[in-house]
């Protein structure tokens, strides 16, 4: 269906080459303005106004400049804020978010001017506090307090700004404060984060050092891990929990501050009781002042399922549930969950800046793989495919039911094995240089997602503790006789293999249990017995056979990584080591190879890290090696404080799959307050991927600013960091390979050229490959099929297990099929290319009219506005002169159309790049795709400036507001039936809606979904000639009354609403009022009542029995105690006055008692008692 954005490849023209991905068109109206596609469209404008060839090229060029990246960055200054000393380094924002502000600021900081004055917490830092605090006083509508984002990147200083946000609360009286991480080691860095801001005052307790049950500690910062959430105890009888400890000490009312630092990474926090802990702690303590800090907080929308804070699902906000908000984000594309960032920055509950890569350089060092080495690949990998039958055949005959277990450990193990590999063909090449850049005075960090410690502690178990040569880091896979399948299964206490930050997490393994027994205590006959002893023997022959391939192979595999690379940089002397391993192989200056323990006299395992980091920073070595489950919060830059202040060469062995990862890893080494920025080295191999994914993370790099080794293309900048394979076109392009290597459809993409043999042999080699890493798997019912649950991921993990060419090509197939569907959505308008520039380089960009329309909110109401936005394309002749008189090519300058035509086409040829032109034309200024000598020879003739300048001028003129098919046909058809069309026109006029999207976003979205029948809402940016920057969705010209209207009943309910609270709100304050009058008049009642009484006692006691009250209230008002007789109706109001007085201020029985005692005092004076 057309709106199906990957519908199968029937009627797709045929294979697009991928080589120029970089110059796909960007087509800004495709599949907006009517439901045709805009093939379509553009068959019927030739078929009705019958453009020749040459000007149908130049109306599809002149339609593919309106949209484009530009850089994704922009330099960040607090804009608000005033108070504080500059940030030592270039700080950015993202465009989009810098394109909104955020609010005003209505806080007054506590901090002391000193710590300000001082720049211990830089004017970055100092806004960030004062937001969070800002947005700490807002209740929102569930009556929780709301909470704060603090999204900044690695080496911005969010410590800092977190220790700063606790002094900021201690100051104002919150003596508590609660400080959640992902390692007890980070409680050292919240100490010194203290510390460095004059804070030390305020003390920080391990939870983990305190005993359950002890709630001693009266203030300060108690620190804890999020396991420790969960953590219980049952010692002396008693079930004592964790959470119940730190709700006993916050107690109820606490309304102190609460950090969740790095939150995403609390593990599998979405489904497990950790995850329900965080949630219900802020649930049992609804006046915490809550902060997130995660630097992917808001660019993974998954990782903010605890920021219930954040108020933008639950009740009084379009998303009633987490899900429903996750679903909607997820749904709506890759520019969402920027316009989710952008409505919390605005709204004043986020904050995402991060460094700048400035003088950062990186190079890729590509590694050829020798000979020798792919031999063992190769045999590694048909050894793995041999194993593989044998315990298939092995759980066969065993009889197994349950396979999951050992299924999981032994692709587990067999992705582990390969990555090995691939790391370990890279070390002879890292070494090398890494000595270079030792002897250019600078030193090193070599980043390791793992250790392989797990297989070097197997080793010594073998050898009784004993170790005599180094250990290769593979794991290996036996099976025993007896019935027992055995499976080493290599993960650390360092998350050793796969960390799930590697993006590459071994296939899903739920049990751990290692060995598989099988009963076979029920053989009772002499024939049985017979019968089970040579399936035995058959067992023990399989495996025996195995083990020795196993034993062949293992002479030529290499060595444990970390261990080798430690040996070849001198030893464990010369080598600060942060990893989380226990031990390590070393050799002894005699030759000789021990197993040792990592651990120093006098320091636990937990500060041997810390040690080596001090030892690295100190100059006292100059390696550095640290794994990714160690490195956290570590910091290693050429900081201005520490003695070691050479350049740092970040060298990394094994590349996360994802951009943001790499950032995150690559901060360990670029960090605020450094002399010189780090240098990148990515080595990556020939193998599949590799080079891809190094791309990837470069182009991030480049977007961020740093510089490669070379020409630095800045105006090519664009960032590709969602450009991975884990997405709809990734899943689509895996379902098409697989079912065209099974025959099961003809796909229009060809297979890779150049493969031996050719495309037959090609897809026979791949299928048998990949039943060999089990994707494919023979069923008896089914014949061959893909194995169920086959993601991206594990494709891409499995696939390393082949030979190295027939990885290679089965890799190109797929990423040419994931271009392939790409570039074929974008052709139809369907590709959601997640924000993108109105007209990148154009100035004349003007805002014409805006519309306010109001948005609920929680708690606040917002709003949006619709602009109608024009852009002069066109380039004036002045500007065209001005640029021909700088150009000096001989085939630079003016062009004019060869057809002979009462309006020739014009134009400005300038030298690009290579042998290819930069156009400029009268009606639309710098075409966005650059043209060939060729192309421009065949099709126009170069022409003088005083022969061209006529034409320019008339064509500039005429283009405003007449399209492309006026000028070359003196008329359009589409014109004269009544259409619109704005082909090649110079003025286009545009409609973007701006401000609290994210409230209106079904809504519009429904609206284009129902007249365009695409649910995609294109998001753009622009800056105005007026300076202004938005950011927002455009909306088709064909919606827009459509959206007015929806926008018009939304206004009008929010002020309805908000009308009917401020009716509600002042019939409560009349109701109050009412409530508050008849209680006085009901105790003025009561008391005068009392009065009366004792009026008639006095009466009665001076002037005999009557019933006249008003003599007695004349007598009490003459009495001597009072002062001199007063007549009653000039006294009387005087004396209600003053018992209403007395009503509000004593109670009756207080009352009464001074008046009895009044009245007795009168009456024996009367009396002469």
């Amino acid at each position: 269906s057309p709106t199906d954005s990957l519908s199968e490849y029937a009627d797709v023209p045929s294979f697009i080459s991928t080589d120029n991905l970089d110059t796909v068109p960007t087509i800004w109206d495709v599949n907006t303005s009517t439901t045709t596609t805009p093939a379509q469209s553009q068959l019927e404008v030739s078929s009705q106004t019958q453009i020749p060839p040459e000007e149908e090229e130049d109306a599809e060029e002149e339609e593919t400049e309106e949209l484009g990246h530009v850089d994704t960055y922009a330099e960040y200054r607090p804009s608000k804020s005033t108070i504080g000393i500059a940030h030592p380094d270039i700080v950015v924002e993202t465009n989009t978010l810098s394109s909104v502000p955020p609010p005003d600021i209505t806080y007054t900081l506590s901090i002391a001017e000193s710590t300000i004055n001082s720049g211990l917490l830089s004017a970055l830092q100092l806004e960030a506090i004062i937001y969070a605090c800002q947005q700490h006083e807002v209740i929102l509508q569930n009556k929780h307090r709301a909470g704060f984002l603090i999204g900044d990147g690695a080496g911005v200083g969010k410590g800092r700004t977190v220790a700063g946000i606790i002094l900021e609360n201690y100051l104002k009286g919150r003596k508590k404060a609660l400080w959640f991480s992902i390692s007890n080691d980070l409680k050292f860095d919240a100490e010194r984060d203290l510390k460095d801001i004059d804070a030390a005052n305020i003390p920080v307790h391990a939870l983990n050092k305190i005993k359950y049950g002890d709630t001693a500690t009266s203030e300060g910062v108690l620190f804890a891990t999020y396991s420790a959430l969960i953590g219980e105890s049952q010692a002396g009888g008693q079930h004592r929990t964790r959470i119940k400890q730190i709700l006993d000490w916050c107690k109820p009312d606490f309304d102190g501050v609460i950090i969740f630092d790095e939150c995403h990474k609390a593990k599998n926090a979405t489904s497990t009781k950790m995850g329900k802990a965080v949630l219900d702690l802020q649930n049992k303590l609804p006046q915490a002042r809550v902060v997130y800090a995660s630097a992917t907080g808001a660019s993974e929308p998954k990782n903010m399922i605890y920021m219930s804070r954040l108020g933008i699902w639950g009740e009084g906000t379009p998303f009633r549930t987490f899900d429903d908000f996750l679903h909607a984000i997820e749904k709506r594309g890759v520019g969402a969950m920027e316009i989710v960032a952008m409505d919390m920055k605005v709204s004043g509950m986020y904050i995402a800046r991060q460094l700048s890569f400035s003088g950062v350089s990186f190079r890729i060092e590509e590694i050829g793989l020798d000979n020798d080495f792919k031999l063992v690949y190769n045999k590694a990998a048909k050894l793995w495919a041999e194993a593989l039958q044998v315990f298939m055949r092995a759980a066969d005959e065993l009889g197994l039911v349950s396979r999951k277990s050992l299924w999981g450990q032994f692709w587990s193990s067999h992705q582990r094995f390969f990555k090995y590999l691939c790391i370990a063909a890279k070390v002879r090449c890292l070494v090398e240089l890494a000595q270079k850049e030792l002897e250019a005075g600078k030193c090193i960090v070599i980043g390791l997602q793992s250790t392989g410690e797990s297989r070097t502690r197997e080793v010594l178990d073998e050898n009784d503790g004993h170790l005599d040569r180094f250990v290769s880091a593979v794991p290996k896979h036996t099976v025993d006789s007896g019935g027992v399948i055995n499976i080493t299964d290599d993960s650390s206490s360092d998350s050793d293999g796969m960390d799930t930050d590697s993006n590459s997490s071994p296939d899903s393994m739920q049990d751990n249990d290692d060995v598989i027994f099988v009963n076979h205590t029920s053989c009772q006959t002499g024939r049985e017995e017979t019968f089970f002893l040579q399936f035995v023997l058959w067992i023990e022959e399989m495996k025996q056979g195995l083990l020795n391939k196993i034993s062949d192979l293992g002479r030529e595999l290499p060595l444990n990584t970390l261990d080798e690379l430690i040996d070849k940089f001198g030893g464990p002397d010369k080598v600060s080591e942060m990893t989380g391993r226990k031990g390590r192989v070393i050799r002894r200056p005699d030759g000789s190879v021990r197993y040792e323990s990592r651990a120093e006299q006098g320091l636990t395992i937990d500060h041997i890290n810390i040690k080596e980091k001090d030892r690295f920073m100190s100059g006292e070595k100059l390696v550095a090696i640290i794994s990714e489950a160690a490195s956290s919060g570590i910091s290693l830059q050429a900081d201005k404080r520490v003695k070691n202040q050479r350049r740092r060469v970040h060298m990394t062995l094994e590349l996360p799959w994802s951009a943001d990862r790499a950032i995150q890893q690559f901060g360990r080494t670029h960090r605020s307050n450094q002399v010189t920025a780090p240098e990148y080295i990515f080595l990556i191999s020939e193998l599949a991927g590799e080079r891809r994914f190094a791309s990837i993370v470069a182009k991030r790099l480049e977007s961020l600013g740093a510089l490669t080794h070379g020409d630095r293309r800045a105006t090519e900048s664009r960032d590709l960091s969602k450009y991975n394979f884990e997405n709809k076109y990734g899943t689509k392009a895996l379902d098409k390979i697989t079912k065209a290597i099974l025959g099961h459809i003809e796909n229009k993409v060809p297979p890779p050229k150049g493969y031996p043999g050719g495309d037959a042999i090609f897809f026979r080699d791949m299928k048998h490959g990949m039943m060999d890493v089990g994707i494919f798997c023979k069923e008896s019912r089914f014949g061959i099929s893909t194995e169920k649950d086959c993601s991206i991921t594990k494709f891409l993990n499995r696939i390393l297990g082949l030979e190295v060419h027939k990885q290679n090509y089965l890799f190109q197939y797929f990423t040419d099929n994931f271009d392939y569907l790409i570039e074929k959505d974008k052709k139809e308008g369907k590709y959601d290319m997640g924000i993108l520039d109105l007209a990148p380089g154009n100035d004349e960009i003007y805002e014409e009219k805006q519309e306010t329309f109001m948005t609920a909110g929680n708690p606040q109401d917002g709003q949006v506005v619709l602009y109608k936005i024009s852009v002069d394309r066109g380039m004036p002749w002045d500007e065209a002169y001005n640029r021909s008189l700088k150009l000096s090519g001989p085939n630079e300058g003016f062009y004019l159309s060869q057809k002979v035509s009462n309006h020739p086409c014009v134009l400005l040829a300038e030298q690009g790049r290579g042998k290819n032109f930069i156009v400029y034309k009268p009606n639309i200024g710098k075409q966005t795709h650059p043209e060939s000598l060729e192309n421009l020879h065949q099709r126009y003739r170069k022409v003088t400036a005083e022969e061209s300048r006529d034409i320019w001028e008339n064509q500039f003129t005429f283009s405003f507001k007449k399209c492309s098919h006026a000028n070359w046909n003196g008329k359009c058809k589409k014109i004269e039936e009544g259409q619109e069309c704005l082909q090649g026109m110079r003025l286009r006029q545009y409609h973007m809606l701006c401000g609290a999207l994210l409230r209106v976003w079904k809504r519009v979205s429904d609206v284009v979904a129902d007249i365009t029948s695409s649910s995609i809402l294109q998001i753009v940016r622009l800056k105005t000639k007026q300076h202004n920057k938005q950011v927002g969705i455009k909306i088709p010209e064909n919606c827009v009354a459509r959206v007015r209207e929806e926008l018009l009943l939304m206004d009008e309910e929010v002020k309805r609403k908000r009308k009917e609270k401020e009716q509600q709100a002042a019939e409560q304050r009349l109701a109050v009022e009412r409530m508050r009058k008849i209680e006085v008049e009901n105790q003025l009642r009561a008391n005068l009542q009392i009065l009366f009484v004792l009026f008639s006692a006095v009466y009665s006691c001076t002037l005999g029995p009557t019933s006249a009250p008003l003599r007695a209230y004349s007598q009490i008002t003459a009495c001597p105690v009072h002062g001199s007789p007063l007549s009653p109706p000039n006294h009387s109001v005087h004396l209600l006055e003053a018992v209403e007085v007395m009503a509000g201020s004593i109670n009756i029985r207080f009352l009464h008692q001074s008046v009895s005692f009044t009245v007795k005092g009168s009456c024996k004076k009367k009396s002469g008692d």
